[in-house]
């Protein structure tokens, strides 16, 4: 049950810091271009990659940490950034023509999944 409380936790937190970073960024610089959201995903990246790799290193971290961080905070800031971590992760273990797969087919697949639900949506409307 701690793991799901930390979980909601590190959500709430991460989905407030997302909505916060990218409305500040959007008012300063206009929406002609998702800066916020850009700033959201790498911020996450960076975010996911210390975190992961330094709490994997120090075997006194309670396992906790990575519920609250990773999973909560970092799920709810931007998805985007485990995609990358996963992306990363299966280049390193040399599965080249996987890691492409995957980023390929997530990055098309997500485009016609988001276009099927725009259809469906007009559809209804």
């Amino acid at each position: 049950m701690q793991r799901y409380l930390l979980i909601a936790l590190g959500g709430a937190l991460g989905s407030v810091a997302r909505y916060w970073v990218g409305s500040t960024i959007s008012s300063r610089v206009g929406m002609r271009f998702p800066y916020g959201t850009l700033v959201v995903n790498l911020t996450a990246c960076v975010v996911i990659g210390f975190a992961l790799t330094y709490m994997g290193n120090r075997l006194e971290i309670n396992p906790a940490w990575r519920f609250l961080v990773a999973v909560g905070f970092i799920g709810a800031y931007s998805t985007f950034s485990t995609f990358e971590w996963e992306t990363l992760s299966t280049l390193r273990a040399g599965a080249f023509s996987l890691a492409a797969l995957y980023a390929g087919g997530s990055v098309v697949l997500g485009l016609v999944a988001t276009w099927s639900g725009m259809a469906l949506a007009e559809a209804i409307s």
